[in-house]
């Protein structure tokens, strides 16, 4: 079975059409249906079904699909990893939450780029949920997420270690004022969000009951609509120190076994870990390290 075949039953698949996957892979159209029809000898199945408007993928080629892009992406790992000499470059595909990125990574990557101009770097942020999601399917290298983290197949390690606490609106003096708001809010991200869970489970153990949460793609929103006094949010404290201290939102602190969080580090177990990668996290750790000691 041949490698490049796939390449193209991927293409053909995904598109729906020999001559739309002929002209993405730079090539003719019977050069594409001689290679399917080679590929369906060797298996002793049809992979397609043919119509007017196209091709129709058989059960044997949705089968098939899976283990294409299992191959190709081993075969891009291996590739990656004869060639890494110990030296960061290349690409470095990673993750991160939003809150992560914008306390800890932020001032952090500048000076990863100074430091290591040879690798490009290509930061998705998400929700902890998605970011599992993106690592398991091989389309990050890695990813930075609120812990615990109960994932078969993983390598996690700790790197940063968070407070966090209640943001309200100025007024607000104590959590216990929150049962006297009507139509109280939950400002959070979307679902996935592991600090989300945290706050809606905190906000019922204090027998508070909320309204529809409100969503938002943005910590800066975020941050705002408790400053308005539209609801309540729970962020990390280095991320609202300096708007509490401005007067923007009041800060309420949790017991230790409330506000006390793990961010990780988690990669799929059976990849390389690429030397951009290991130079990343050797910095964060560095870092963290280094807050500890001045704290």
């Amino acid at each position: 079975m041949d490698v490049s075949d796939l390449t193209v039953f991927e293409a053909v698949s995904r598109h729906g059409s020999m001559n739309r996957a002929a002209q993405e892979l730079h090539t003719v159209q019977s050069n594409v249906t001689a290679r399917i029809r080679t590929l369906e000898q060797e298996l002793g199945v049809s992979l397609f079904q043919r119509h007017a408007r196209g091709v129709l993928t058989t059960p044997a080629g949705q089968r098939l699909l899976p283990f294409v892009g299992r191959i190709t992406r081993l075969l891009g790992e291996a590739q990656a990893a004869a060639q890494d000499d110990g030296t960061p470059s290349g690409t470095l595909l990673f993750g991160s939450l939003e809150t992560t990125t914008a306390l800890r990574l932020s001032p952090l990557l500048p000076r990863f780029a100074r430091s290591h101009p040879a690798v490009r770097l290509v930061l998705t942020t998400g929700t902890t949920r998605k970011l599992l999601d993106e690592v398991i399917a091989c389309r990050l290298e890695g990813a930075f997420v609120s812990g615990p983290v109960n994932q078969a197949g993983l390598e996690q390690e700790v790197v940063f270690h968070e407070e966090l606490v209640l943001v309200t609106a100025p007024g607000i003096r104590t959590p216990a004022e929150l049962r006297h708001i009507p139509d109280l809010r939950t400002i959070v991200f979307q679902i996935g969000c592991s600090y989300r869970q945290r706050l809606e489970t905190l906000i019922a153990e204090m027998g508070i009951v909320t309204a529809k949460p409100l969503e938002f793609g943005s910590l800066d929103a975020i941050i705002s609509c408790a400053s308005a006094g539209i609801g309540v949010t729970l962020l990390p404290k280095g991320l609202v120190a300096e708007a509490g201290r401005d007067g923007r939102v009041a800060i309420h602190e949790l017991p230790a076994e409330r506000a006390q969080v793990e961010t990780l580090f988690v990669r799929r177990s059976d990849v390389h870990v690429s030397s951009a990668m290991a130079a990343l996290l050797a910095m964060a750790k560095a870092v963290q390290g280094q807050d500890q000691v001045a704290a």
